[in-house]
């Protein structure tokens, strides 16, 4: 039945990705509440997708030629009876593929049983396996009664319920979110919506709506205000205000029992106090939970009269207290109600830059959590601590023959990669805090290495001089994130049988800590003995491996690694296909490792100057090469990619004409031109085109035989070849891409991806400036420049921030980062630092005898820093790492000057150095007083770097849906869609960033398609996806909000899109400020929708901001004014103020006329409405003159005053938002399809060249757009 998603090739047609909207970039999403009651997807789908090979192999031919049954692999469910105790039975739908445990887990979701943990289900009588599927289960179908028996308890079964009825008590606390435990993070769509838009949208009122909407928004939104407050960005959700259902619940202080009360079945003891104040002390036995006789200081285990034996902790609590019972009833109730995508836990955790000050309150599973060894390793796993490496390559070792295998690995590597990076990032944070003892605590802190379960911790300083010669701590610092680009890469690549190590990089307190698994005997030997291929000392002593070769030969093609000799010491050649520093080790374990990647791509010689070699023409002109801090820098892998394509499409257009003429390999004089043509681009071959590179060129003591010399020669001009077109065609194309708005940065994280995208490193983002700066169309890229600079300025302080930190004892981080804050961010130029003296006094004694803390020791020199000192700072780093003439010696300046934002910086600094402060408006400003002081820095989290496992299948549906898309099949491009939005699920669960694209993507498919109400529901999906995996300020949030806005308002909920327009722009405010491109769309929306509820006046402020903005960035001449001048016009006419809409119209008439000519559509439309505009303004010039002659007895005509309908607006902002609904006739539809299939068919033959670029898409930009 499946057996078509196996067909689709891997290698997706060469189509450009349809650009619905900017959809390209990636993003998250699920598929259907069902599947996400307990925090993982429930749904296994590989096995569903497994009944292809066996269940119905034998379903009939019809049905595949319904389409659906291929993308429905879980349709065949059905119905069982659940009779719990206490409660009526009730029906629940499953599929034969689930697993037993997935019942359970329903069970503990749902409100009637959610506080049970400990039971069997029973098909009559026989208890099930947890572990069966129930297509294994005799006697299982349909109708079926399955019975919840309750089971005793053991120690761990009583942990277990103990933590569950917390977890429940605290399901609508957000303070795990503030505090980023347990992959918990914020979401504040329900507050703007008010509940969930499904459901309450359609009983809401459509028809005397509009009388009921406030449609003012506050004055810090409005156009034009200079206010930028920080207290909205979180705004209360009335369902986080608690309701206390116990005041304690912790474990008692009586634990363990005793030996004699063990064997009377007793578990352990708890210690509640109910919100009536009444202390009770409980058992937890084998036969549930009972009242006893203890006091806080009188151990007495005799049950109390009445004792209230019950099963369940919940039950017990409901007698004893009546507002326990009450409050969890309605705390239960609100929590089922919750959108499910509110409440699962994300992949990775998502930390909040920003917080109130939450009480602390008692938590026994916290603080169990946090002083016992629960080293991150789950409750259900039997033994201590996970082994990492043998979890990691496992899952790396699954077959994947077939598809359902494929997304079983995939998964299975997605679960263990996010387990492993949460176990990582909690390690490195102990280490640095100094909670874990180095394996050679004898030596200097910073050359102290760690193991904690089962990952192997190093700090990124330079030890044993290993980096001298290539930077010292600046390449240790580096180096790292080389290594894991090295691994990130070769994972990608997926060679069988090459393993590489988990990797973890995280920056935290100012350290940089790597976080590896360890390979399988490496700390018995040493590593002389151990390595087997590579080099251990940067090339002076080298060694190979056949077997190594074997392998690393397959990855040097995707990888573009050239397979070289280099000379060893005995001035023997060595064969290498890696750079001499990947190290080749097997393990105990029989596996082939490879490790320290951080060569694994070439090096970039604009940043490394070396003696007698000259850069080519284009890299010199703009003073290369620089000198950098190390020897390390690399070109991104983006690059050589992007370097390789451009040296081929131009020959491979030749060589498809010439490959037509002649046969290539018979005639000798076409073997010369290909010959030529692969000398010509530095082709590794002479008979066909393959550039790959040398990493260990210009490696310091690393060197080649005197026979390569030649080879050697071409690979040092490619590498020079590759830096130049770095500068010479990179960094102006990512320029024209956000000239011609095909991207559109919003913050310093999407200026990054955009420039990482096109293989820039950050190194050059002083060049990139320079560049934006000398343009002619200077003022259309001012957002650009202006945002660059911003995260030139961030960068350069978390570099200095990062040093200051390392020189502050725990004790004074608070006042520390305050006082660096202050020299950044406040006008007060008189910044003080408060040393917490009192404290530091009295431990004056006993310093000694202190644990060292890495970098520890009496150190206050952080609070000399003043804010002229920091600026200073921060002007010469500007200068030495990103050659970059900063003009500014104090914030203040940088505003003026450049046109920041305060609070974008503020946001810039903490999201880059993991700061979080509490959300209270602070004063930048004041002259008299710091902004900020110690009470405002709540934490300090890590961030942290890792790679990102892939669900490729999922990835080669959603593209062929895309192309699908663009040549105008919707549907079928619909059915790849919702198939990739399957597969996304099935590996990486519920939540992800890829899920959110591909509802996004969706939603707006169905909204072409005309299902409102499913545009809505996806949309929604993706909004609340946004906000929880990416950051509820992220510009992909600020994006989904906009698109959601859109369908609220096709559905007719006018004040839910109103809201959710305004939550945008609040958001973008704080995020890049107002002057912005995207801001002029989201105005027009605004205005728009305010037209549509008859506020012309508010509409106007909003329009007039759109037109302006977009006359700045698109020129004045351009169609997306002439856009904005008739929605003003519109506007003015509603008004009856027609000689203010005539000039307007007039205006874009001329932009029509000129741009696309008199006979286009465009300015025939506008023409028309010129003459409307004309006759109305005549008619109502008439009857003032009839007023003024004939005074009150004039005979006045009726004028036409209309308020706009509501499908007029909706057709203005379909076309602002670039969505086109094109009226086809069955025939024109024909017509369409034969032309795209004709070009499919020209493109494979190789003859479409240049035509590629009038390639026929439905793309989903206004037509006629400049």
């Amino acid at each position: 039945m499946v057996s078509k998603t196996d067909d689709i090739p891997a290698s997706v047609p060469s189509c450009n990705p349809v650009d619905l909207a900017r959809e390209g970039e990636t993003a998250n999403g699920n598929r259907g509440d069902t599947a996400v009651m307990n925090g993982d997807a429930s749904h296994d789908q590989a096995e569903e997708a497994d009944s292809k090979q066996d269940g119905n192999a034998d379903a009939d031919p019809a049905e595949d030629a319904n389409e659906q049954e291929v993308i429905v692999i879980q349709d065949t469910g059905f119905t069982v009876k659940i009779q719990a105790p206490g409660t009526e039975p009730f029906d629940l739908q499953v599929s034969p593929q689930e697993m037993v445990q997935e019942i359970h887990q329903v069970l503990m979701d749902r409100e009637d049983t959610c506080h049970r943990t400990c039971f069997s289900l029973q098909l009559d009588g026989n208890v099930l396996d947890n572990f069966a599927e129930l297509k294994s289960i005799e006697g299982l179908q349909e109708g079926s009664l399955l019975k919840v028996v309750e089971e005793p308890y053991t120690v761990r079964e009583a942990r277990i319920h103990v933590r569950h009825i917390r977890d429940l008590l605290k399901s609508l606390d957000p303070s795990d979110a503030y505090n980023g435990v347990d992959c918990n993070s914020l979401s504040f769509l329900s507050v703007f919506t008010d509940g969930d838009l499904g459901d309450t949208g359609k009983r809401k009122k459509k028809g005397n709506e509009l009388e009921q909407i406030d449609c003012t928004p506050p004055e810090h939104i409005l156009p034009g205000s200079k206010e930028r407050p920080l207290v909205p960005l979180q705004p209360q959700n009335k369902d986080w205000k608690p309701m206390q259902c116990l005041k304690v619940l912790t474990m008692s202080g009586w634990n363990p029992p005793p030996g004699n009360r063990k064997m009377h079945g007793d578990l352990m003891y708890l210690y509640i106090v109910t919100v009536e104040d009444r202390h009770v002390s409980i058992t937890a036995s084998t036969r549930g939970f009972y009242l006893n006789q203890s006091t806080t200081y009188v151990f007495n285990p005799k049950p109390a009269n009445p004792s209230f034996l019950s099963h369940s902790l919940v039950e017990l609590l409901s007698q004893i207290s009546a507002a326990f019972k009450k409050n969890f009833t309605a705390l239960q109730k609100k929590r089922v109600q919750r959108h499910p995508f509110e409440r699962i836990a994300t992949p990775f955790q998502v930390y909040s830059w920003t917080a109130p000050q939450i009480d602390h309150a008692m938590d026994c599973v916290r603080a169990e959590d946090a002083y016992t060894s629960r080293l991150g390793y789950e409750e259900h796993i039997p033994g201590q601590t996970r082994d990492w490496n043998e979890e990691l390559q496992t899952t790396r070792e699954l077959s994947r023959k077939n598809l359902p295998e494929r997304l079983l690995r995939e998964r299975a590597i997605f679960k263990v990669h996010s387990d492993f990076a949460a176990a990582a990032m909690r390690g490195a944070m102990a280490v640095i805090d100094g909670n874990v003892m180095a394996i050679n605590p004898g030596e200097e802190t910073r050359m102290q290495m760690f193991i904690w379960n089962n990952i192997f911790f190093s700090l990124g300083f330079d030890v044993r001089d290993h980096y001298r010669e290539l930077g010292g701590d600046a390449a240790a610092h580096a180096a790292p994130t080389n290594d894991l680009n090295g691994v990130r890469a070769y994972s990608a690549v997926d060679v069988e049988g090459l393993y590489t190590l988990g990797t973890v990089v995280v920056d935290y307190r100012g350290y940089r800590v790597t976080a590896q698994s360890i390979i399988p005997g490496i700390l018995e030997r040493e590593q002389e003995q151990s390595v087997i291929y590579g080099s251990i000392d940067f090339g002076k002593t080298v060694v190979s491996h056949p077997k190594y070769l074997e392998l690393l030969e397959k990855t040097s093609r995707p990888l573009k690694v050239q397979r070289h000799a280099v000379l060893n010491e005995k001035d023997t050649a060595v064969e290498l296909c890696s750079s001499v520093e990947c190290k080749g080790i097997i393990g105990n374990d029989g596996r082939h490792y490879i490790l320290d990647l951080l060569r694994t791509f070439p090096p970039d010689l604009n940043y490394l100057p070396v003696e007698g070699e000259e850069l080519a023409p284009e890299s010199q002109k703009l003073g290369f090469p620089r000198q950098h801090r190390h020897r390390l820098a690399c070109l991104r892998q983006e690059l050589i990619e992007a370097f390789v394509e451009h040296r081929l499409v131009p020959l491979l257009v030749n060589w498809m004409h010439f490959n037509i003429l002649c046969n290539i390999f018979t005639d000798p004089k076409s073997r010369e031109v290909v010959l030529n043509a692969c000398k010509a681009v530095g082709s590794i071959s002479n008979t066909s085109f393959d550039i790959r590179f040398n990493p260990d060129i210009f490696s310091p003591g690393v060197r080649f035989s005197d026979d390569s010399t030649e080879d050697i020669q071409k690979q040092k001009q490619l590498l020079k070849d590759a830096a130049a077109f770095l500068v010479s065609c990179q960094v102006p194309s990512f320029v024209k891409d956000c000239l011609d708005h095909s991207s559109l940065p919003m913050d310093g994280a999407t200026m990054t991806e955009g420039l990482h995208q096109r293989g820039i490193n950050m190194r050059y983002l002083g060049t990139v400036l320079e560049f934006v700066d000398n343009m002619p169309a200077k003022a259309q890229l001012e957002h650009i420049y202006r945002i660059g600079i911003g995260e030139l300025i961030t960068r350069c302080a978390k570099h200095i921030f990062k040093t200051y930190l390392q020189g502050v004892e725990l004790s004074a981080l608070s006042a520390a980062v305050s006082h660096f804050l202050n020299c950044l961010l406040s006008s007060f130029l008189d910044a003080v630092a408060h040393l917490p003296a009192d404290e530091l006094v009295s431990r004056r004694k006993n310093r000694k005898r202190r644990n060292r803390v890495p970098g520890g020791g009496d150190n206050t020199a952080w609070a000399s820093l003043t804010p002229s000192e920091l600026w200073k700072n921060i002007t010469s780093e500007a200068q030495s790492y990103y050659h970059f003439n900063l003009q500014c010696e104090s914030v203040d300046q940088a505003v003026e000057k450049y046109g920041l934002q305060k609070i974008t910086l503020l946001r810039e600094i903490s999201i880059k150095t993991g700061i979080q402060i509490l959300i209270k408006e602070y004063n930048f400003d004041s002259r008299h007083k710091p902004a900020f002081t110690e009470e405002d820095i709540l934490n300090i989290f890590p961030v942290v770097k890792h790679v990102n496992p892939k669900a490729s299948d999922a990835f080669h549906f959603f593209q062929s849906g895309q192309a699908k898309v663009q040549q105008g099949f919707l549907k079928e491009g619909c059915e790849l869609i919702s198939e990739a939005l399957n597969l996304f699920n099935n590996v990486y669960g519920a939540m992800h960033v890829e899920i959110c694209a591909c509802l996004r993507l969706l939603a707006r498919l169905n909204y072409i398609m005309g299902d409102h109400p499913e545009a809505l529901s996806n949309q929604q999906k993706a909004v609340l996806m946004s906000e929880r995996v990416l950051g509820i300020e992220h510009p992909n949030t600020i994006q989904e909000y906009m698109h959601l806005a859109l369908y609220c308002f096709a559905n007719g909920q006018l004040s839910t899109a109103l809201k959710l327009l305004y939550r945008a722009r609040y958001l973008m405010l704080v995020v890049c400020g107002e002057d912005h491109p995207e801001m002029a769309l989201l105005d027009s929306n605004i205005g728009l929708v305010l037209h549509g509820v008859m506020e012309y006046d508010l509409s106007l402020r909003f329009l007039e901001n759109a037109l302006a903005i977009n006359s700045k960035y698109h020129g004045p001449r351009s169609l997306k004014v002439a856009l904005s001048h008739h929605l003003v016009a519109r506007v003015y006419e509603s008004k009856a103020e027609f000689r203010s809409a005539l000039q307007h119209e007039k205006e874009g008439y001329t932009i029509y006329k000129n741009q696309v000519g008199e006979a286009h559509e465009k300015t025939k439309e506008s023409s028309e409405y010129l003459k409307y505009l004309t006759q109305q303004a005549v008619a109502l010039q008439r009857t003032m003159n009839e007023i003024y002659k004939n005074g009150s007895n004039a005979s006045i005509m009726p004028l036409k005053f209309t308020a706009p309908s509501m499908a007029s607006v909706l057709e203005q902002l379909n076309i602002i938002n670039g969505i086109i609904f094109i009226p086809l006739s069955q025939k024109d539809l024909e017509n369409l399809k034969a032309e795209v299939q004709r070009r499919q068919l020209m493109q494979d033959s190789g003859k479409i060249e240049e035509q590629q670029g009038g390639q026929l898409e439905l793309d989903d930009k206004l037509p006629v757009d400049d």
